[in-house]
């Protein structure tokens, strides 16, 4: 099988870190393995692969640590595994800088999904395909170099700032993205701890581009972590 990308696992269960590197390598994955902290940032480091998969429970450090670390040279996609169902855990992990998360146990469909979904940002991000200023989703249509949003071609009014919120999402699409992530890009870094604010945005803009506001489609909640868009 040709490879065309290169993948860094690092994951201390061995028969899990098995299942995966066989999941990764039948995606045309090329992977190299870790079993511990240390070992996978000198992997990292060696390989500059395009995709991380890491384990939050590592034996010698957190994997929180190791995402810190390599986003302070790197935006490489990061897929977090975790087998902790606190939510706290996941979104410091994300406001780390990690790109998803899979709870364990997890099915390979599932992982692929998401492994596919982070590729395609980190490409958009560093240039590898066409920066497209024009969204589709449903009937809305985005048009970002003229800042209007249509639905069938009758505009949308949106506020600035629900304008601001829907922009981060979708140029972020299929990405968890936090309430402090949010908070920070849309109202600024003293404003991170005020969730109510987006709560309150998020419904009116739920209300004015969802079908059906109370069941949304491409707004979706990640409960007590943020939201995703799809």
């Amino acid at each position: 099988m040709t490879h065309n990308f290169q993948a860094v696992l690092i994951e201390d269960e061995r028969q899990v870190r098995r299942y995966i590197a066989m999941a990764l390598t039948s995606s045309g994955f090329q992977v190299w393995e870790a079993e511990t902290a240390k070992q996978g940032l000198t992997e990292i480091s060696t390989r500059k692969p395009d995709l991380v998969v890491l384990d939050l429970g590592l034996p010698d450090q957190d994997g929180i640590e190791v995402v810190r670390h390599v986003r302070t040279w790197s935006n490489m996609a990061i897929l977090i595994l975790s087998a902790r169902t606190d939510e706290t855990q996941k979104v410091e992990a994300l406001d780390a800088g990690a790109d998803d998360y899979l709870t364990k146990p997890f099915g390979v469909p599932e992982l692929e999904a998401r492994i596919r979904a982070i590729l395609r940002r980190s490409q958009r991000q560093n240039g590898h395909t066409d920066d497209d200023p024009y969204f589709e989703f449903g009937a809305i249509q985005v048009d970002l170099t003229r800042r209007r949003v249509t639905r069938l071609g009758e505009e949308i009014h949106l506020t600035l700032t629900e304008y601001r919120i829907l922009t981060l999402l979708i140029t972020n699409k299929d990405r968890v993205l936090t309430h402090r992530q949010i908070l920070k890009e849309v109202w600024g870094p003293n404003h991170v701890d005020r969730s109510h604010y987006l709560r309150v945005f998020m419904a009116g803009l739920r209300r004015k581009i969802e079908e059906t506001p109370a069941s949304p489609k491409h707004i979706l909640t990640e409960t007590g972590i943020g939201y995703r868009f799809v």
